[in-house]
């Protein structure tokens, strides 16, 4: 490509973007002060987003130009330097919005404002890498205020209360617990806590094995069963069969919110337990849903009762905040530093959750939209910026759920659009789901489990879930961490020097 016809391209990528920003100001100056700054960037770099930049991008690195790959938190500020030094090489003088090196969103005031939302939502680390570590309590840590010292000792600086478990009378524990420790030890720490949300769960499950003597807490499944999600609240089953071998009746289970009946339509996708077991629907009446099982392992697949339940293709008309969740909301506002809501889908979903937290009279608590459904992430720019009318949030990547709705192939490719758009917005973005999983629950991880905790480093927080080996696990996830960040700081390599190269040459001394 010719140097004149880059220039070309470059100007009509600069000029869409002006003419994007300025009819979008009055959505930039509705924003809270916080991220007025964050607001203008982002829609400069959705805009961005709309061309193809690859051959670009293949030609400035040609020449050595500063990529345009790499322009999420100062867009306007990139592309007009990169046409700076276009115009210089073909003798002409360019003269941008900014003069060169003047640009106010420019790349050290992002590094800045970035650490600025990120300290407001997450705390001031006490750690020598930026990345904080989330722990998901368990119950025991609400009598236990020794487990939760040690993991202050070991890294971590967020504490995670998910109010799909216990109780308030156990949260209150693990709070009183987190606050002493945090004072005895001198090491802050926030607390997060989660709203349940319209969390769908399959029912209890009663069964029996064949000789039908040892109670079993699961339903065998196998690809090209039947079963039967049935609407009322009954104990789940496994299949019955003749003497014969003939089927007499499918097995059944229940589900936790029964009303989405009026919103599935045959030939739906269905999965239960985080993608394990997949089925599609051949049948709604009203009293059960008829699914064909199309997935579980070879040898068949366990369900059990209180099981996630997914359903991609369906659009669900479930209300963002449940009845529950308005409940814990008072308790929550009242301890919390942060709040996460569970399965938020729309801007008006956002704005509800505004509008209950000012009733409450905590419009300042910390803000964590969950991204874990494929709406929330189609509708992420709008969600962003709606949220972005509150003085502290942050968004937290749901890599479990978003992987079944999605579809696994995709989950690598969203989680990487994700970060982009965090970037572009100075939003702190919380890493979650299934972190060293392995590691916390049996105490061995696995190396693509260690490469994933790697990749975690270009996130502002990493969320661990509990398990038995979880101290470990904050011990080795630091210990990941701080070797990352040397080497990598968001997309770019921050060119540390490295001992493999240092020690060639002195020892091939020329």
């Amino acid at each position: 490509m010719e140097v004149e016809e880059l220039i070309r391209e470059l100007m009509v990528i600069r000029q869409a973007i002006l003419d994007c920003e300025a009819g979008y100001e009055s959505q930039i100056e509705s924003v809270h002060p916080n991220y007025r700054y964050s607001a203008r960037n982002f829609i400069r770099y959705l805009k961005l987003r709309t061309f193809e930049l690859r051959h670009i991008q293949e030609q400035l690195s040609a020449m050595g130009l500063s990529s345009i790959g790499h322009s999420e938190r100062y867009v306007l500020a990139n592309i007009e330097n990169i046409l700076y030094f276009l115009h210089l090489y073909v003798g002409r003088k360019f003269q941008g919005r900014f003069d060169l090196g003047e640009h106010p969103v420019n790349y050290y005031k992002s590094i800045k404002v970035l650490e600025e939302n990120t300290e407001r939502l997450l705390g001031k680390t006490n750690q020598p890498f930026h990345t904080r570590i989330m722990v998901t309590l368990p119950t025991e840590a609400a009598d236990d205020s020794a487990l939760i010292e040690s993991l202050l000792r070991a890294g971590m600086e967020n504490a995670r209360i998910n109010c799909s478990h216990d109780c308030p009378a156990v949260w209150l524990r693990m709070i009183a617990n987190i606050r002493t420790v945090s004072a005895k030890t001198g090491r802050d720490c926030k607390i997060y806590m989660d709203l349940p949300g319209p969390k769908l769960r399959t029912g209890s499950v009663e069964n029996t094995n064949k000789s039908g003597k040892k109670p079993q807490d699961f339903i065998r499944l196998f690809t090209g069963d039947l079963l039967h999600v049935c609407y009322h609240d009954v104990p789940g089953t496994g299949a019955s069969y003749d003497e014969k071998g003939q089927l007499l009746e499918p097995a059944k289970i229940s589900i936790s919110i029964p009303s989405i009946f009026q919103d599935v339509k045959v030939g739906e996708r269905i999965w239960f337990d985080d993608g394990k077991i997949g089925g599609v629907i051949h049948e709604v009446t009203g009293d059960y849903l008829v699914v064909r099982i199309t997935k579980t392992k070879p040898g068949g697949s366990k369900l059990r009762g209180e099981k996630g339940i997914n359903l991609p293709d369906t659009r669900l008309n479930l209300p963002s905040l449940p009845d529950e969740d308005l409940a814990y909301l008072p308790f929550i506002v009242q301890h919390a530093d942060a709040v996460g809501y569970s399965f938020v889908r729309t801007a008006a979903d956002v704005e509800l959750l505004q509008a209950e937290l000012k009733r409450l009279n905590r419009e300042d608590i910390g803000l964590v939209l969950k991204i874990e459904n494929k709406e929330a992430f189609t509708n992420l720019p709008e969600l962003l910026l709606t949220a972005m009318r509150s003085p502290n949030i942050g968004l937290m990547i749901a890599r479990g759920d978003l992987a079944v709705e999605l579809g696994p192939e995709r989950i690598s490719e969203v989680q990487e659009m994700l970060l982009w758009l965090c970037e572009s917005a100075f939003i702190p973005n919380i890493w979650a789901t299934q972190v060293l999983e392995k590691l916390a629950k049996e105490g061995i991880a696995t190396r693509s489990e260690i490469t994933d905790a790697s990749m975690a480093s270009r996130s502002e927080c990493v969320m661990l879930n509990k398990g038995e080996n979880i101290l470990e696990t904050v011990e080795i996830l630091a210990n990941i961490l701080q070797r990352m960040e040397a080497h990598q700081y968001k997309k770019k390599g921050t060119l540390r020097p490295l001992a493999v190269a240092s020690k060639f040459f002195r020892r091939n001394k020329v």
